[in-house]
């Protein structure tokens, strides 16, 4: 008896889950593929580097001259650092703003809620421009600070409402009756919002590191002082731009004794990636979660 005659869906058939098969795996290649040619190229030798025309795909050993070079206390090593402080102060602000303005905007009746909310909004449809973003930072003294770099962009509309969607679902009855116990609204917000908020904590913290750490905008702007480049400029000009890493650079090493341009332009590039993998893992299961939760009241 078929499928049609006892009304039993079997799936797709053999042929169309190996097309799927097949076409999942070209999309895993064309994204893997670049990515060990990358750690390949950072940790090959200067003759395989040289031989494979700049970029390798299976290095002939371990050579982890480039990554010494890049940490020797040149340039690399204190962008990174900067990023670092950048990445987490930056996030840190940007969730306590974030958090306290949206649990704000949750609350039937808090002062201005209203015309806040309407401005919030408003950053979603319209931005500033680049010029009037500039002018702004000079008249506050921001050039060639840090601060440049985090608190024009402390506060993102999207990361706001999200927060606001969730807390708006988190039960009344819960608040009322830590009211009634005595609790102020900061405590409340400590003591119980905070701790029932950890999936959207953790997805809008997500978004705000990345954005901090990947940013290389702002510092081309607001940043004329190279030793206060990020590592994502950094990774613009000697990657992007293929500008030549000298040995001052690099800490002061002898010229001879330097890695190929390639390896050390791969490590720089490995070197900006793994942070975010790293961090990912731990937050990513509570990824689903958090932005479900935040998404499904407006």
């Amino acid at each position: 008896m078929s499928a049609v005659q006892t009304g039993i869906d079997d799936g797709p058939g053999m042929p169309s889950r190996a097309v799927k098969g097949v076409v999942l795996l070209i999309c895993c290649a064309v994204v893997i593929i670049p990515f060990i040619g990358v750690i390949a190229t950072s940790i090959a030798s200067q003759e395989h580097v040289t031989n494979s025309g700049g970029f390798v795909l299976w290095p002939d050993g371990l050579n982890l001259d480039a990554y010494k070079a890049i940490f020797n206390g040149g340039v690399v090593q204190r962008a990174l650092l900067i990023s670092v402080v950048i990445a987490t102060f930056g996030t840190l602000i940007s969730l306590a703003g974030s958090t306290m303005l949206a649990y704000s905007l949750s609350r039937p009746g808090s002062f201005g809620q209203r015309p806040i909310l309407m401005i919030v909004l408003f950053s979603l449809l319209f931005s500033p421009g680049l010029i009037p973003n500039y002018l702004v930072v000079k008249e506050f003294g921001l050039l060639d600070s840090l601060l440049a770099l985090i608190l024009p962009t402390a506060i993102s509309g999207f990361n706001v409402i999200v927060l606001r969607s969730f807390f708006m679902g988190i039960p009344d009855s819960v608040l009322d009756s830590a009211r009634i116990d005595g609790a102020g609204d900061f405590r409340i917000f400590w003591s119980i919002v905070l701790p029932l908020s950890k999936a959207v904590l953790a997805v809008v913290g997500l978004f705000y590191a990345v954005g901090y750490w990947n940013a290389f905008f702002n510092a081309m702007l607001y940043i004329n002082d190279t030793a206060k480049w990020p590592l994502q400029l950094v990774l613009r000009t000697y990657v992007i731009n293929n500008t030549e890493l000298s040995s001052g650079d690099l800490g002061g090493a002898s010229a001879d004794q330097l890695p190929p341009q390639e390896s050390i332009q791969m490590a720089i590039l490995v070197v900006s990636l793994v942070p975010i993998l790293i961090v990912y893992p731990f937050l990513q299961r509570h990824f689903a979660k958090g932005m479900l939760t935040g998404a499904v009241k407006g």
